[in-house]
């Protein structure tokens, strides 16, 4: 990856990797955007909710942010996209077993845990180290027609489509790797993506990040730094996400949505009196206590790979 010139050290505490990666995901995303987006993207399909009062039309000084895992589609994209690279023979069935009982693991228990964390990481830069950026891009094209295209919530959809309808961008901001979300934003017509970036050279993957994973506090510098780059203000502004994780990023901007809340963030949104949209059947949503539906590939999955595991092992 080029050197990020740009990027001013603003921290010596635990929080620079935060900041590094959000600005990396910043610089990735602008530069994303600048692509053309393919002919035909970004209709919204029959059963779309209809669109809100808000966004307010012909603001340029405001931006849309959503999340994407069980925001925007339900289940983790992360997942979904290993099922595909496994689908290729990237990676052995025990590896596959690793990963996604990883997923699922943190699904489950909500607990970042730094060296369960660190470990999931490293499994998964180890699948990619060695491969092209471009050859990655165009599996993942493939990848989303398999396995995400019919998992958009058509609700979210529809409020991101307002947003564009009002002549405001869109980004999506998410954990997955950039690569994957701004073929995910491509194909839903919006503007682009922040996401994870892992560090490549000459167009190869090195097996390592810049910064660290874009979750929680980093997506809020992610979203800071591409706000003040493209001349947003933040009041303006609008946020979207299912999870408690992302709280600081929604405590940015000055329209804060709670979509398919988690019990923490529904909890918090009603406190601060946040609007909340929920697209899940009833008494499913009443009873989520962990991200809604915890990405139900992603926990069936990693309950049947724990399951073969335990049964070769015995």
């Amino acid at each position: 990856m080029a050197a990020l010139g740009w990027l001013t050290p603003r921290r010596r505490s635990a929080t620079a990797r935060s900041v590094l990666a959000g600005e990396a995901a910043a610089e990735a995303a602008r530069k994303s955007s600048q692509e053309p987006v393919p002919a035909g993207s970004g209709t919204v399909g029959e059963g779309a909710t209809p669109e809100p009062e808000f966004p307010v039309a012909g603001d340029s000084l405001a931006a849309a942010f959503f999340d994407l895992d069980n925001t925007v589609m339900q289940g983790a994209a992360i997942f979904h996209f290993g099922r595909g690279l496994y689908k290729r023979k990237f990676f052995e069935r025990r590896e596959l077993a690793r990963f996604a009982w990883q997923q699922a693991w943190f699904r489950l228990a909500g607990v970042e845990d730094p060296d369960h964390m660190q470990d999931a990481r490293e499994s998964a830069l180890s699948i990619v180290k060695g491969h092209r950026v471009s050859e990655l891009m165009s599996i993942g094209e493939e990848i989303y027609d398999e396995y995400m295209a019919d998992r958009i919530w058509p609700g979210t959809r529809a409020l991101a489509q307002a947003h564009l309808d009002a002549g405001q961008r869109v980004w999506l901001v998410t954990a997955a790797p950039v690569e994957t979300a701004t073929i995910i934003a491509r194909r839903l017509g919006l503007t682009g993506a922040l996401g994870t970036v892992a560090e490549s050279m000459d167009g190869v993957y090195t097996g390592r990040l810049v910064g660290e994973p874009l979750h929680g506090p980093a997506k809020a510098e992610a979203v800071r730094a591409l706000a003040a780059a493209e001349n947003l203000d933040l009041a303006h502004c609008a946020a979207y996400s299912d999870s408690h994780n992302d709280i600081p990023m929604l405590s940015l901007v000055g329209h804060p949505y709670a979509i398919n809340p988690d019990a923490k963030l529904a909890r918090y949104a009603r406190e601060r009196e946040w609007r909340l949209r929920d697209y899940r059947t009833g008494r499913k949503a009443a009873r989520v206590g962990i991200p809604a539906a915890a990405g139900v590939g992603a926990l069936a999955g990693g309950t049947a790979a724990a399951v073969a595991l335990h049964r070769r092992r015995h």
